[in-house]
Protein backbone atom coordinates (compact mmCIF):
# COMPACT_ATOMS: atom_id res chain seq x y z
CA UNK A 1 0.00 0.00 0.00
CA UNK A 2 2.84 2.36 0.81
CA UNK A 3 4.56 1.58 -2.49
CA UNK A 4 1.37 2.33 -4.40
CA UNK A 5 0.87 5.59 -2.50
CA UNK A 6 4.41 6.81 -3.25
CA UNK A 7 4.44 5.61 -6.86
CA UNK A 8 7.13 3.05 -6.10
CA UNK A 9 9.55 5.54 -4.52
CA UNK A 10 11.02 4.19 -1.31
CA UNK A 11 10.77 6.57 1.70
CA UNK A 12 13.76 4.79 3.24
CA UNK A 13 15.80 5.31 0.10
CA UNK A 14 14.79 8.97 -0.14
CA UNK A 15 15.57 9.46 3.56
CA UNK A 16 19.02 7.92 3.25
CA UNK A 17 19.73 10.03 0.20
CA UNK A 18 18.72 13.26 1.94
CA UNK A 19 20.50 12.39 5.19
CA UNK A 20 23.76 11.61 3.38
CA UNK A 21 23.71 15.02 1.70
CA UNK A 22 22.45 17.01 4.71
CA UNK A 23 24.90 15.54 7.24
CA UNK A 24 27.92 16.01 5.01
CA UNK A 25 26.88 19.56 4.09
CA UNK A 26 26.35 20.37 7.76
CA UNK A 27 29.90 19.24 8.52
CA UNK A 28 31.52 21.02 5.56
CA UNK A 29 32.20 24.62 6.61
CA UNK A 30 34.21 25.24 3.47
CA UNK A 31 31.27 24.26 1.25
CA UNK A 32 28.90 26.32 3.40
CA UNK A 33 31.14 29.35 3.05
CA UNK A 34 31.30 28.83 -0.70
CA UNK A 35 27.49 28.70 -0.89
CA UNK A 36 27.14 31.88 1.20
CA UNK A 37 29.60 33.60 -1.12
CA UNK A 38 27.71 32.39 -4.20
CA UNK A 39 24.39 33.54 -2.74
CA UNK A 40 25.82 37.00 -2.06
CA UNK A 41 27.36 37.30 -5.53
CA UNK A 42 24.17 36.15 -7.22
CA UNK A 43 22.13 38.62 -5.14
CA UNK A 44 24.43 41.48 -6.10
CA UNK A 45 24.36 40.43 -9.75
CA UNK A 46 20.57 40.27 -9.71
CA UNK A 47 20.37 43.68 -7.96
CA UNK A 48 22.65 45.21 -10.58
CA UNK A 49 20.54 43.67 -13.35
CA UNK A 50 17.32 45.05 -11.83
CA UNK A 51 18.86 48.54 -11.53
CA UNK A 52 20.03 48.47 -15.17
CA UNK A 53 16.55 47.42 -16.28
CA UNK A 54 14.97 50.25 -14.29
CA UNK A 55 17.37 52.83 -15.72
CA UNK A 56 17.14 51.61 -19.31
CA UNK A 57 13.41 51.03 -19.44
CA UNK A 58 13.64 47.26 -19.18
CA UNK A 59 16.53 46.41 -21.48
CA UNK A 60 19.75 45.06 -19.98
CA UNK A 61 22.14 42.21 -20.58
CA UNK A 62 20.91 39.06 -18.86
CA UNK A 63 22.83 38.03 -15.77
CA UNK A 64 22.23 34.32 -16.52
CA UNK A 65 21.25 32.42 -19.65
CA UNK A 66 19.02 29.32 -19.70
CA UNK A 67 20.63 26.01 -20.54
CA UNK A 68 20.57 25.05 -24.21
CA UNK A 69 17.81 22.47 -23.67
CA UNK A 70 15.65 24.82 -21.57
CA UNK A 71 13.01 26.29 -23.91
CA UNK A 72 10.74 27.82 -21.27
CA UNK A 73 11.93 31.42 -21.58
CA UNK A 74 12.74 31.79 -25.28
CA UNK A 75 9.79 34.02 -26.15
CA UNK A 76 10.65 37.71 -26.46
CA UNK A 77 7.93 38.56 -23.93
CA UNK A 78 10.15 37.19 -21.19
CA UNK A 79 12.63 40.02 -21.80
CA UNK A 80 10.13 42.65 -20.69
CA UNK A 81 9.70 43.73 -17.04
CA UNK A 82 8.63 42.37 -14.65
CA UNK A 83 8.84 38.96 -16.32
CA UNK A 84 12.56 39.27 -17.04
CA UNK A 85 13.18 39.72 -13.31
CA UNK A 86 11.01 36.69 -12.49
CA UNK A 87 12.76 34.27 -14.80
CA UNK A 88 16.26 35.61 -14.11
CA UNK A 89 15.68 35.23 -10.38
CA UNK A 90 14.36 31.72 -10.91
CA UNK A 91 17.37 30.65 -12.98
CA UNK A 92 19.80 32.10 -10.43
CA UNK A 93 18.01 30.20 -7.66
CA UNK A 94 18.07 27.02 -9.73
CA UNK A 95 21.79 27.44 -10.33
CA UNK A 96 22.47 28.03 -6.62
CA UNK A 97 20.65 24.84 -5.65
CA UNK A 98 22.64 22.92 -8.23
CA UNK A 99 25.80 24.18 -6.54
CA UNK A 100 24.36 23.29 -3.13
CA UNK A 101 23.55 19.71 -4.09
CA UNK A 102 26.79 18.89 -5.91
CA UNK A 103 30.45 18.62 -4.92
CA UNK A 104 29.70 18.07 -1.22
CA UNK A 105 32.63 16.03 0.06
CA UNK A 106 31.71 12.60 1.40
CA UNK A 107 28.35 12.24 -0.35
CA UNK A 108 28.12 9.12 -2.51
CA UNK A 109 27.88 9.69 -6.22
CA UNK A 110 24.47 8.00 -6.39
CA UNK A 111 23.05 10.11 -3.55
CA UNK A 112 24.48 13.31 -5.01
CA UNK A 113 22.78 12.67 -8.35
CA UNK A 114 19.51 11.80 -6.64
CA UNK A 115 19.50 14.91 -4.40
CA UNK A 116 20.39 17.15 -7.34
CA UNK A 117 17.62 15.55 -9.40
CA UNK A 118 15.07 15.91 -6.59
CA UNK A 119 15.98 19.57 -6.08
CA UNK A 120 15.52 20.23 -9.79
CA UNK A 121 12.11 18.56 -9.77
CA UNK A 122 10.92 20.67 -6.83
CA UNK A 123 12.20 23.89 -8.37
CA UNK A 124 10.59 23.08 -11.73
CA UNK A 125 7.20 23.08 -10.00
CA UNK A 126 7.67 26.74 -9.10
CA UNK A 127 8.95 27.96 -12.44
CA UNK A 128 7.23 31.26 -13.39
CA UNK A 129 6.36 29.69 -16.74
CA UNK A 130 3.89 27.35 -15.01
CA UNK A 131 1.49 29.98 -13.71
CA UNK A 132 -0.96 32.32 -15.39
CA UNK A 133 -0.04 35.57 -13.53
CA UNK A 134 3.71 35.11 -14.13
CA UNK A 135 3.75 33.87 -17.72
CA UNK A 136 3.60 36.70 -20.29
CA UNK A 137 2.76 34.33 -23.17
CA UNK A 138 -0.32 33.02 -21.36
CA UNK A 139 -1.37 36.51 -20.28
CA UNK A 140 -1.12 37.79 -23.86
CA UNK A 141 -3.10 34.84 -25.19
CA UNK A 142 -5.76 35.31 -22.51
CA UNK A 143 -6.06 39.01 -23.36
CA UNK A 144 -6.23 38.41 -27.10
CA UNK A 145 -8.79 35.61 -26.85
CA UNK A 146 -10.83 37.15 -24.03
CA UNK A 147 -10.16 34.10 -21.86
CA UNK A 148 -11.30 31.49 -24.37
CA UNK A 149 -7.94 29.72 -24.08
CA UNK A 150 -8.71 29.10 -20.41
CA UNK A 151 -12.15 27.79 -21.29
CA UNK A 152 -10.60 25.33 -23.76
CA UNK A 153 -7.98 24.46 -21.18
CA UNK A 154 -10.66 23.64 -18.61
CA UNK A 155 -12.42 21.46 -21.18
CA UNK A 156 -9.13 19.72 -21.95
CA UNK A 157 -8.51 19.14 -18.26
CA UNK A 158 -11.96 17.66 -17.74
CA UNK A 159 -11.59 15.38 -20.76
CA UNK A 160 -8.14 14.20 -19.64
CA UNK A 161 -9.42 13.55 -16.13
CA UNK A 162 -12.35 11.52 -17.41
CA UNK A 163 -10.06 9.46 -19.65
CA UNK A 164 -7.61 8.84 -16.80
CA UNK A 165 -10.38 7.71 -14.44
CA UNK A 166 -11.83 5.39 -17.10
CA UNK A 167 -8.33 4.08 -18.06
CA UNK A 168 -8.88 5.23 -21.62
CA UNK A 169 -6.02 6.35 -23.91
CA UNK A 170 -5.22 10.07 -24.36
CA UNK A 171 -7.31 12.22 -26.69
CA UNK A 172 -6.44 11.80 -30.37
CA UNK A 173 -4.98 8.31 -30.05
CA UNK A 174 -8.18 6.75 -31.37
CA UNK A 175 -7.28 8.03 -34.85
CA UNK A 176 -4.45 5.48 -34.98
CA UNK A 177 -5.42 1.82 -35.23
CA UNK A 178 -3.01 -1.10 -35.01
CA UNK A 179 -3.21 -3.20 -38.15
CA UNK A 180 -4.74 -0.35 -40.16
CA UNK A 181 -2.80 2.91 -39.80
CA UNK A 182 -0.08 1.44 -37.57
CA UNK A 183 1.75 -1.89 -37.89
CA UNK A 184 0.26 -2.32 -41.35
CA UNK A 185 3.19 -3.87 -43.25
CA UNK A 186 1.88 -7.14 -44.76
CA UNK A 187 3.08 -10.29 -43.05
CA UNK A 188 2.12 -13.46 -41.25
CA UNK A 189 2.53 -14.82 -37.74
CA UNK A 190 4.64 -17.93 -38.36
CA UNK A 191 5.29 -19.07 -34.78
CA UNK A 192 3.61 -18.56 -31.42
CA UNK A 193 4.44 -19.63 -27.87
CA UNK A 194 3.29 -18.41 -24.48
CA UNK A 195 5.62 -15.41 -24.62
CA UNK A 196 5.87 -14.21 -28.21
CA UNK A 197 4.52 -14.30 -31.73
CA UNK A 198 7.04 -14.31 -34.57
CA UNK A 199 6.00 -12.25 -37.60
CA UNK A 200 7.44 -12.86 -41.06
CA UNK A 201 6.93 -9.97 -43.48
CA UNK A 202 6.11 -10.36 -47.13
CA UNK A 203 8.94 -9.56 -49.56
CA UNK A 204 8.76 -6.24 -51.39
CA UNK A 205 11.29 -7.19 -54.06
CA UNK A 206 11.51 -10.09 -56.52
CA UNK A 207 14.80 -11.22 -55.00
CA UNK A 208 16.02 -10.98 -51.41
CA UNK A 209 19.27 -11.46 -49.52
CA UNK A 210 19.50 -15.08 -48.34
CA UNK A 211 20.46 -13.95 -44.82
CA UNK A 212 17.24 -12.92 -43.01
CA UNK A 213 16.93 -10.21 -40.35
CA UNK A 214 15.49 -11.10 -36.91
CA UNK A 215 14.48 -8.15 -34.72
CA UNK A 216 14.11 -8.50 -30.94
CA UNK A 217 12.33 -5.41 -29.55
CA UNK A 218 12.06 -4.58 -25.88
CA UNK A 219 9.05 -6.00 -24.05
CA UNK A 220 8.69 -2.73 -22.20
CA UNK A 221 7.22 -1.44 -25.48
CA UNK A 222 5.00 -2.77 -28.26
CA UNK A 223 7.07 -3.98 -31.20
CA UNK A 224 5.47 -1.75 -33.81
CA UNK A 225 7.60 1.27 -32.97
CA UNK A 226 9.67 -0.22 -35.79
CA UNK A 227 6.57 -0.55 -37.99
CA UNK A 228 4.66 2.68 -37.44
CA UNK A 229 3.10 4.47 -40.40
CA UNK A 230 4.14 3.36 -43.91
CA UNK A 231 6.31 6.45 -44.38
CA UNK A 232 8.46 5.79 -41.28
CA UNK A 233 8.27 2.00 -40.91
CA UNK A 234 11.72 0.46 -40.53
CA UNK A 235 10.27 -2.94 -41.40
CA UNK A 236 8.83 -1.64 -44.66
CA UNK A 237 12.13 0.09 -45.47
CA UNK A 238 14.13 -3.09 -44.92
CA UNK A 239 11.85 -5.21 -47.10
CA UNK A 240 12.17 -2.59 -49.85
CA UNK A 241 15.96 -2.93 -49.60
CA UNK A 242 15.65 -6.63 -50.40
CA UNK A 243 15.78 -8.20 -46.93
CA UNK A 244 13.56 -10.89 -45.41
CA UNK A 245 12.44 -9.50 -42.05
CA UNK A 246 11.20 -11.33 -38.97
CA UNK A 247 9.93 -9.51 -35.87
CA UNK A 248 9.21 -10.75 -32.35
CA UNK A 249 5.92 -9.46 -30.91
CA UNK A 250 5.93 -9.98 -27.14
CA UNK A 251 2.88 -11.04 -25.16
CA UNK A 252 1.68 -8.48 -22.61
CA UNK A 253 2.08 -10.44 -19.35
CA UNK A 254 -0.61 -10.74 -16.70
CA UNK A 255 -0.72 -12.05 -13.11
CA UNK A 256 -0.48 -15.63 -14.38
CA UNK A 257 2.96 -14.83 -15.87
CA UNK A 258 4.52 -13.64 -12.62
CA UNK A 259 7.19 -16.39 -12.59
CA UNK A 260 8.51 -15.79 -16.13
CA UNK A 261 12.25 -15.20 -15.86
CA UNK A 262 14.92 -13.48 -17.92
CA UNK A 263 15.98 -16.89 -19.17
CA UNK A 264 12.40 -17.64 -20.25
CA UNK A 265 12.54 -14.50 -22.38
CA UNK A 266 15.83 -15.66 -23.89
CA UNK A 267 14.66 -19.22 -24.61
CA UNK A 268 11.12 -18.43 -25.76
CA UNK A 269 12.15 -15.21 -27.48
CA UNK A 270 15.26 -14.89 -29.67
CA UNK A 271 16.36 -18.52 -29.37
CA UNK A 272 12.97 -19.95 -30.36
CA UNK A 273 12.74 -17.33 -33.11
CA UNK A 274 16.20 -18.20 -34.46
CA UNK A 275 15.22 -21.85 -34.76
CA UNK A 276 12.02 -20.93 -36.63
CA UNK A 277 13.75 -18.45 -38.94
CA UNK A 278 16.38 -21.05 -39.84
CA UNK A 279 13.73 -23.68 -40.62
CA UNK A 280 11.70 -21.29 -42.81
CA UNK A 281 14.56 -19.71 -44.78
CA UNK A 282 17.01 -22.58 -44.77
CA UNK A 283 19.74 -20.11 -43.86
CA UNK A 284 22.05 -20.77 -40.92
CA UNK A 285 23.38 -17.19 -41.16
CA UNK A 286 21.05 -14.61 -39.62
CA UNK A 287 21.34 -10.87 -38.99
CA UNK A 288 20.18 -10.29 -35.39
CA UNK A 289 18.85 -6.92 -34.21
CA UNK A 290 18.02 -5.84 -30.64
CA UNK A 291 16.34 -2.63 -29.49
CA UNK A 292 16.78 -1.26 -25.95
CA UNK A 293 16.08 -4.08 -23.48
CA UNK A 294 15.77 -6.40 -26.46
CA UNK A 295 19.38 -5.53 -27.29
CA UNK A 296 20.46 -6.48 -23.77
CA UNK A 297 18.67 -9.82 -24.16
CA UNK A 298 20.30 -10.30 -27.56
CA UNK A 299 23.72 -9.70 -25.96
CA UNK A 300 23.02 -12.43 -23.41
CA UNK A 301 21.82 -14.82 -26.11
CA UNK A 302 24.75 -14.03 -28.43
CA UNK A 303 27.31 -14.52 -25.65
CA UNK A 304 25.73 -17.86 -24.70
CA UNK A 305 25.68 -18.93 -28.36
CA UNK A 306 29.34 -18.01 -28.80
CA UNK A 307 30.25 -19.94 -25.65
CA UNK A 308 28.40 -23.02 -26.91
CA UNK A 309 29.77 -22.89 -30.49
CA UNK A 310 26.52 -21.71 -32.12
CA UNK A 311 27.65 -19.43 -34.98
CA UNK A 312 24.32 -18.67 -36.66
CA UNK A 313 24.62 -14.91 -36.10
CA UNK A 314 26.03 -13.34 -39.25
CA UNK A 315 25.94 -9.88 -37.63
CA UNK A 316 24.53 -8.14 -34.57
CA UNK A 317 22.86 -4.72 -34.51
CA UNK A 318 22.00 -2.81 -31.34
CA UNK A 319 19.57 0.13 -31.19
CA UNK A 320 20.08 2.23 -28.03
CA UNK A 321 21.01 -0.88 -26.06
CA UNK A 322 23.21 -1.37 -23.00
CA UNK A 323 25.06 -4.30 -21.52
CA UNK A 324 27.09 -2.31 -18.97
CA UNK A 325 24.89 -0.46 -16.51
CA UNK A 326 27.43 1.54 -14.53
CA UNK A 327 26.45 4.69 -16.45
CA UNK A 328 22.87 3.89 -17.37
CA UNK A 329 21.69 7.48 -17.32
CA UNK A 330 19.26 9.19 -14.99
CA UNK A 331 17.24 6.00 -14.63
CA UNK A 332 19.94 4.90 -12.18
CA UNK A 333 18.60 7.56 -9.83
CA UNK A 334 15.64 5.27 -9.20
CA UNK A 335 17.68 2.08 -8.81
CA UNK A 336 19.01 1.15 -5.37
CA UNK A 337 18.62 -1.82 -3.05
CA UNK A 338 15.86 0.05 -1.21
CA UNK A 339 14.04 1.02 -4.41
CA UNK A 340 14.26 -2.47 -5.93
CA UNK A 341 12.94 -4.01 -2.72
CA UNK A 342 10.07 -1.54 -2.69
CA UNK A 343 9.21 -2.35 -6.32
CA UNK A 344 9.41 -6.06 -5.58
CA UNK A 345 6.89 -5.65 -2.78
CA UNK A 346 4.52 -3.88 -5.15
CA UNK A 347 5.04 -6.39 -7.98
CA UNK A 348 4.63 -9.38 -5.65
CA UNK A 349 1.10 -8.34 -4.76
CA UNK A 350 -0.06 -7.96 -8.37
CA UNK A 351 2.33 -10.24 -10.25
CA UNK A 352 3.66 -7.59 -12.62
CA UNK A 353 4.79 -3.99 -12.90
CA UNK A 354 2.18 -1.92 -14.66
CA UNK A 355 3.15 0.63 -17.28
CA UNK A 356 1.44 3.40 -15.34
CA UNK A 357 3.77 2.67 -12.44
CA UNK A 358 6.75 3.14 -14.77
CA UNK A 359 5.49 6.16 -16.71
CA UNK A 360 5.99 8.56 -13.82
CA UNK A 361 9.71 7.83 -13.60
CA UNK A 362 10.24 8.39 -17.34
CA UNK A 363 8.26 11.63 -17.26
CA UNK A 364 10.23 12.91 -14.27
CA UNK A 365 13.46 12.51 -16.22
CA UNK A 366 12.26 15.21 -18.60
CA UNK A 367 9.64 17.02 -16.55
CA UNK A 368 10.11 20.31 -18.44
CA UNK A 369 9.25 18.65 -21.76
CA UNK A 370 6.88 15.86 -20.72
CA UNK A 371 4.96 17.39 -17.81
CA UNK A 372 5.06 21.15 -17.32
CA UNK A 373 5.33 22.29 -20.93
CA UNK A 374 2.49 19.94 -21.87
CA UNK A 375 0.31 21.27 -19.04
CA UNK A 376 1.12 24.82 -20.11
CA UNK A 377 0.03 24.20 -23.70
CA UNK A 378 -2.98 22.06 -22.89
CA UNK A 379 -4.52 23.78 -19.87
CA UNK A 380 -3.33 27.41 -19.98
CA UNK A 381 -2.93 28.06 -23.70
CA UNK A 382 -5.81 25.71 -24.53
CA UNK A 383 -3.88 23.94 -27.28
CA UNK A 384 -4.01 20.22 -27.90
CA UNK A 385 -0.84 18.61 -29.22
CA UNK A 386 -1.41 17.04 -32.61
CA UNK A 387 -1.08 13.34 -31.90
CA UNK A 388 1.32 11.52 -34.22
CA UNK A 389 2.02 7.83 -34.68
CA UNK A 390 4.90 7.82 -32.20
CA UNK A 391 2.71 9.40 -29.51
CA UNK A 392 -0.04 6.87 -30.22
CA UNK A 393 2.48 4.04 -29.86
CA UNK A 394 3.74 5.53 -26.60
CA UNK A 395 0.21 5.38 -25.17
CA UNK A 396 -0.09 1.66 -26.00
CA UNK A 397 1.55 0.50 -22.80
CA UNK A 398 2.80 -2.89 -21.62
CA UNK A 399 3.56 -4.67 -18.34
CA UNK A 400 6.57 -6.62 -17.03
CA UNK A 401 6.33 -9.83 -14.99
CA UNK A 402 7.46 -9.88 -11.39
CA UNK A 403 10.32 -12.38 -11.57
CA UNK A 404 11.82 -11.13 -14.83
CA UNK A 405 11.81 -7.49 -13.78
CA UNK A 406 13.30 -8.31 -10.39
CA UNK A 407 16.10 -10.31 -12.04
CA UNK A 408 16.67 -7.56 -14.57
CA UNK A 409 17.02 -4.86 -11.92
CA UNK A 410 19.18 -6.92 -9.58
CA UNK A 411 21.43 -8.84 -11.97
CA UNK A 412 21.94 -6.08 -14.52
CA UNK A 413 21.33 -2.68 -12.90
CA UNK A 414 22.41 -3.32 -9.31
CA UNK A 415 25.08 -6.01 -9.76
CA UNK A 416 26.10 -5.37 -13.38
CA UNK A 417 26.69 -9.11 -13.83
CA UNK A 418 26.63 -9.18 -17.64
CA UNK A 419 29.54 -6.82 -18.24
CA UNK A 420 31.66 -8.45 -15.52
CA UNK A 421 31.28 -12.04 -16.71
CA UNK A 422 29.10 -13.18 -13.81
CA UNK A 423 25.75 -13.52 -15.60
CA UNK A 424 24.83 -17.20 -15.88
CA UNK A 425 22.97 -19.01 -18.66
CA UNK A 426 22.24 -22.68 -18.11
CA UNK A 427 24.30 -22.65 -14.95
CA UNK A 428 27.47 -21.25 -16.52
CA UNK A 429 28.62 -17.62 -16.89
CA UNK A 430 28.69 -15.94 -20.28
CA UNK A 431 31.27 -13.43 -21.53
CA UNK A 432 30.52 -10.70 -24.06
CA UNK A 433 34.14 -10.93 -25.19
CA UNK A 434 33.31 -14.30 -26.77
CA UNK A 435 31.16 -12.56 -29.41
CA UNK A 436 32.87 -12.53 -32.80
CA UNK A 437 30.06 -11.47 -35.12
CA UNK A 438 30.50 -7.90 -36.49
CA UNK A 439 28.46 -5.31 -34.61
CA UNK A 440 26.55 -2.24 -35.76
CA UNK A 441 25.56 -0.17 -32.69
CA UNK A 442 23.38 2.94 -32.65
CA UNK A 443 23.39 5.54 -29.91
CA UNK A 444 21.25 8.69 -29.81
CA UNK A 445 22.49 12.12 -28.76
CA UNK A 446 19.79 12.97 -26.19
CA UNK A 447 18.94 9.50 -24.88
CA UNK A 448 17.82 9.61 -21.22
CA UNK A 449 17.21 5.85 -21.06
CA UNK A 450 20.37 4.45 -22.66
CA UNK A 451 22.90 7.33 -22.87
CA UNK A 452 25.09 6.97 -25.92
CA UNK A 453 28.30 6.84 -23.88
CA UNK A 454 26.85 3.82 -22.11
CA UNK A 455 25.89 2.18 -25.41
CA UNK A 456 29.39 3.01 -26.68
CA UNK A 457 30.91 0.62 -24.12
CA UNK A 458 30.22 -2.20 -26.57
CA UNK A 459 33.68 -1.34 -27.90
CA UNK A 460 35.32 -2.47 -24.65
CA UNK A 461 33.09 -5.48 -24.04
CA UNK A 462 33.39 -7.35 -27.34
CA UNK A 463 36.33 -8.61 -29.39
CA UNK A 464 35.07 -7.86 -32.89
CA UNK A 465 34.64 -5.09 -35.46
CA UNK A 466 32.22 -2.42 -34.22
CA UNK A 467 30.58 0.20 -36.42
CA UNK A 468 29.11 2.81 -34.11
CA UNK A 469 26.56 5.43 -35.17
CA UNK A 470 25.63 8.45 -33.08
CA UNK A 471 22.42 9.98 -34.42
CA UNK A 472 20.39 13.04 -33.63
CA UNK A 473 17.35 12.50 -31.42
CA UNK A 474 16.33 10.63 -28.30
CA UNK A 475 15.74 7.01 -27.35
CA UNK A 476 12.82 6.57 -29.75
CA UNK A 477 12.90 9.46 -32.22
CA UNK A 478 16.58 8.89 -32.92
CA UNK A 479 15.92 5.30 -33.96
CA UNK A 480 12.76 6.07 -35.94
CA UNK A 481 14.70 8.37 -38.26
CA UNK A 482 13.58 7.45 -41.76
CA UNK A 483 15.09 8.89 -44.96
CA UNK A 484 13.54 12.26 -45.69
CA UNK A 485 13.09 13.13 -42.02
CA UNK A 486 14.00 16.84 -41.79
CA UNK A 487 17.00 18.19 -39.92
CA UNK A 488 18.65 14.84 -39.24
CA UNK A 489 22.35 14.00 -39.03
CA UNK A 490 24.57 11.26 -37.68
CA UNK A 491 28.19 10.36 -37.05
CA UNK A 492 29.69 7.01 -38.01
CA UNK A 493 33.03 5.29 -37.52
CA UNK A 494 34.19 1.66 -37.62
CA UNK A 495 36.67 0.33 -35.06
CA UNK A 496 38.42 -2.90 -36.03
CA UNK A 497 38.94 -5.53 -33.37
CA UNK A 498 42.71 -4.98 -33.70
CA UNK A 499 42.46 -1.20 -33.16
CA UNK A 500 43.34 0.42 -29.86
CA UNK A 501 40.45 1.76 -27.79
CA UNK A 502 39.11 5.17 -28.79
CA UNK A 503 37.41 7.10 -25.93
CA UNK A 504 33.93 8.52 -26.68
CA UNK A 505 35.00 12.16 -27.04
CA UNK A 506 37.90 11.20 -29.31
CA UNK A 507 35.48 9.04 -31.31
CA UNK A 508 33.22 12.08 -31.88
CA UNK A 509 36.17 14.03 -33.30
CA UNK A 510 37.20 11.20 -35.60
CA UNK A 511 33.77 10.00 -36.75
CA UNK A 512 32.43 11.21 -40.07
CA UNK A 513 29.49 13.62 -39.80
CA UNK A 514 26.75 13.01 -42.37
CA UNK A 515 23.40 14.63 -43.04
CA UNK A 516 20.18 12.67 -43.27
CA UNK A 517 19.01 9.32 -41.97
CA UNK A 518 21.37 6.60 -40.75
CA UNK A 519 19.07 3.86 -42.15
CA UNK A 520 20.78 3.73 -45.59
CA UNK A 521 24.16 3.45 -43.83
CA UNK A 522 22.91 0.43 -41.91
CA UNK A 523 21.25 -1.15 -44.96
CA UNK A 524 24.53 -0.87 -46.88
CA UNK A 525 26.42 -2.37 -43.92
CA UNK A 526 24.01 -5.34 -43.85
CA UNK A 527 24.26 -5.79 -47.61
CA UNK A 528 28.08 -5.97 -47.41
CA UNK A 529 27.72 -8.86 -44.97
CA UNK A 530 25.14 -10.71 -47.06
CA UNK A 531 25.42 -12.90 -50.14
CA UNK A 532 23.87 -12.33 -53.56
CA UNK A 533 20.06 -11.95 -53.78
CA UNK A 534 17.95 -15.00 -54.57
CA UNK A 535 14.28 -15.99 -54.67
CA UNK A 536 12.36 -15.16 -51.47
CA UNK A 537 11.78 -17.98 -48.96
CA UNK A 538 8.25 -19.28 -48.31
CA UNK A 539 6.02 -17.58 -45.76
CA UNK A 540 5.78 -19.79 -42.70
CA UNK A 541 6.83 -23.33 -41.94
CA UNK A 542 5.96 -25.84 -44.63
CA UNK A 543 3.25 -28.29 -43.57
CA UNK A 544 2.37 -26.32 -40.44
CA UNK A 545 -1.27 -27.08 -39.81
CA UNK A 546 -1.63 -24.50 -37.04
CA UNK A 547 -3.82 -21.58 -38.08
CA UNK A 548 -2.04 -18.36 -37.22
CA UNK A 549 -3.21 -14.80 -37.94
CA UNK A 550 -1.83 -12.27 -40.37
CA UNK A 551 0.41 -9.49 -39.10
CA UNK A 552 0.29 -7.74 -36.70
CA UNK A 553 -0.97 -10.83 -34.85
CA UNK A 554 -3.03 -11.13 -31.69
CA UNK A 555 -0.51 -10.51 -28.88
CA UNK A 556 -0.02 -6.88 -29.88
CA UNK A 557 -3.76 -6.30 -29.49
CA UNK A 558 -3.81 -7.37 -25.84
CA UNK A 559 -4.16 -4.48 -23.42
Amino acid sequence: MLARMTGGLSPAGLGAMWADWAVHLATSPGKQGELWEKALRKSLRFRQYALQCAMSGGTASSCIEPLAQDRRFRNEAWQQPPFNLLYQGFLLTQQWWYNATTDVRGVTRAHERAVQFAARQVLDVFSPSNFLPTNPEVLARTRDEMGQNLVRGAQNFWEDWERAIASRPPAGVEDFRVGETLAATPGKVVCRNRLMELIQYEPATSKVRPEPILITPAWIMKYYILDLSPENSMVKYLTEQGFTVFMISWKNPGPEDRELSMDDYRRLGPMAALDTVERITGSDRIHAVGYCLGGTLLSIAAAAMARDGDDRLSSITYFAAQSDFTEAGELMIFISESEVTFLEDMMWEQGFLDAKQMAGAFQMLRSNDLVWSRMLRTYLLGERDVVNDLMAWNADTTRMPYRMHSEYLRKLFLNNELSTGRYEVDGRPVALSDIRAPIFAVGTETDHVAPWRSAYKVHMQTDTDVTFVLTKGGHNAGVVSEPGHPRRHYRVHTSRHSDTYLPPDAWVERAMLKDGSWWPEWAAWLAERSTQPAAPPPIGLPGNGQTLPDAPGSYVMEG
